[in-house]
């Protein structure tokens, strides 16, 4: 069963620095119990070589990527993991369900299971870190298409190359997005040498108006 960190899920909801009352706490309790009984994760993570032919471009596996974030991220780094991980179709079935019939509670299930999803995220993480260490490298922070500068549309070469939709159900829709909607697809570099993660997550996002900046 995947951890309901309840922290992230009211940061989702707005909730900065306030509780929310006892109606909506009861609720979003109710929402991420449901979810944790149904959600089935899945995920996918293999090492593919990198190479750094230009200022600001970089090449897996034969995908040209430019992106000055990322090229920053893995400044360093031969190699990457690319990784996928999803809650399945249950937790897309359980907010569709709510939508129908009751909103707040389709808000409330986005929320858990936005959090959810990064908990599980941070779970296939740490395995690659051991399996990682354990040849002598280490994990810079994951990065995802659509983040910063990294076009979302690297989601389809993440997805193609870790061939998701036959190992975990995972698909990429015509406009970039991908399906189960409590999905995510990132790179992981790996260097020879540890370098501290001072930088991680909304720190690194240029977008500093972000209603969910933590």
């Amino acid at each position: 069963m995947i951890a309901f960190d309840r922290q992230e899920a009211l940061r989702y909801l707005g909730y900065r620095n306030t509780e929310p009352d006892t109606a909506v706490a009861d609720s979003l309790a109710r929402c991420a119990a449901e979810l944790q009984a149904a959600v089935q994760p899945k995920s996918v993570f293999a090492a593919f070589p990198l190479s750094h032919p230009a200022e600001n471009t970089l090449e897996i596996a034969g995908v040209t990527i430019r992106s000055e974030n990322l090229s920053r991220n893995l400044k360093g780094c031969e190699q990457v993991y690319l990784m996928a991980a999803t809650l399945g179709i249950a937790a897309d079935r359980l907010i569709a369900r709510a939508s129908a019939v009751r909103m707040s509670d389709a808000v409330l299930y986005q929320a858990a299971a936005a959090a959810m999803i990064e908990t599980y995220c941070d779970e296939v993480n740490d395995a690659i870190r051991q399996e990682a260490e354990s040849a002598g490298l280490y994990c810079r922070p994951r990065f995802s298409p659509g983040y910063g500068d990294f076009d979302i549309s690297h989601q389809r070469d993440l997805s193609r190359l870790l061939d998701t939709p036959r190992k975990i159900g995972l698909t990429v829709t015509e406009s970039c997005l991908l399906a189960p909607i409590k999905s995510v697809t990132a790179v992981i570099g790996l260097s020879r040498t540890p370098q501290p993660c001072h930088r991680r997550g909304c720190e690194e996002c240029g977008k500093t108006n972000c209603a969910f900046r933590r």
